[in-house]
């Protein structure tokens, strides 16, 4: 391509004043703020929906560590960001990965794997870890079965009403997930290595006080699909692998936690400094790379929690400093009790 080409190529491009790349709960409160802030933004998300790992794995949990929300389903807390998101122009391109991001003078450009690449002024990054998938479980033959009594994910927990569940796991997810079916099934059992669950401590406390069954500290040793569909669970020591006892289901739900990767952000140009898989950022969520900010859990700083709400306090205090960047005569945001909307637009 001739120079004037690529200098028409780049005139062509639709230029914003933030992306912000990753369209989980954070990534959605983030494109919301900066549209508070009337500055032109895109979001992107390399899934067909928005609301990250809440909406792909676990919709029907019950979040408690959100302000303003005594407990709300998953499905339901994401369809209140995306009302939220939706209070003010933001373009939103889902199903688009992107597959590079360049530093071009004072710009960045963004180039996807759908449609023409476009440029920002700045750039968020609220990709969490990366791309996920279950940690599976190490047992022969389980793969086999899974659809078939053996399930990674609860999208619909209706699904196991009147069941025998039981629930592999000792974390957040696991505990929530026991003491959320056991209402419904006809019988819960959570099967952990320790005799310590690894979840909050409220959500521990109501597990103790429910009527979920603890076969506890065990593992699973061997799955057995039986002729009239129910799975024949063999539960056995973690020390020496004797065998304990057995119990017959009509569901293992597997909560292990998940694996991260971010290859797609390992091949784009700009490289910002990493601890682990994640960016470090200094206290304006600014990477090592200036004008690149990240919050929520693909951002790293001393103390730092990966929570949702940590992420939603991050947002801000990032778009914040993205605007003074570009924009130094704007001062700092007013308080929203401040902005009266009328129409969808601030007045």
């Amino acid at each position: 391509m001739s120079l004037k080409g690529y200098v028409f190529s780049l005139m062509k491009q639709e230029v914003y004043d933030i992306a912000v790349i990753g369209g989980g709960p954070v990534g959605m409160f983030t494109a919301f703020y900066a549209s508070l802030r009337h500055v032109k933004t895109v979001l992107v998300e390399s899934l067909a929906t928005l609301g990250g790992q809440v909406t792909a794995l676990y919709p029907e949990k019950t979040i408690l560590d959100v302000a303003g929300f005594s407990g709300i389903k998953g499905s339901a807390f994401i369809t209140e960001l995306d009302k939220q998101l939706h209070l003010f122009p933001v373009d939103i391109k889902t199903e688009t990965t992107v597959v590079n991001v360049e530093q071009t003078g004072e710009l960045f450009t963004v180039t996807t794997d759908i449609g023409e690449p476009f440029q920002a002024k700045k750039v968020i990054i609220t990709t969490g870890k990366g791309a996920f998938e279950p940690r599976k479980m190490q047992v022969d033959g389980v793969d086999e079965l899974v659809g078939q009594g053996v399930h990674y994910f609860v999208m619909h927990k209706q699904d196991f009403a009147n069941h025998h569940v039981a629930i592999a796991g000792g974390g957040d997810s696991a505990v929530d997930m026991a003491t959320m079916l056991n209402d419904i099934t006809r019988s819960t059992t959570i099967i952990h290595r320790r005799d310590n669950f690894r979840a909050m401590e409220q959500s521990v406390l109501a597990l103790e006080q429910s009527t979920v069954i603890q076969e506890t500290p065990k593992k699973i040793s061997h799955i057995e699909k039986q002729k009239n569909g129910q799975l024949k669970i063999t539960l056995a020591q973690v020390k020496d692998n004797d065998i304990v006892n057995n119990i017959v289901v009509d569901d293992l739900i597997i909560n292990y936690g998940f694996i991260s990767e971010s290859k797609t952000i390992q091949g784009w140009t700009i490289q910002p400094e990493i601890s682990g898989q994640v960016f470090k950022v200094n206290q304006e969520m600014q990477t090592s790379v200036p004008g690149v900010f990240a919050v929520g859990d693909a951002s790293h700083y001393p103390g730092k929690s990966d929570l949702i709400a940590i992420g939603f306090g991050e947002a801000p205090h990032a778009v914040n400093a993205a605007i003074r960047q570009f924009d130094p005569q704007r001062g700092g945001p007013g308080h929203s009790s401040s902005m009266v909307l009328t129409d969808g637009k601030l007045k």
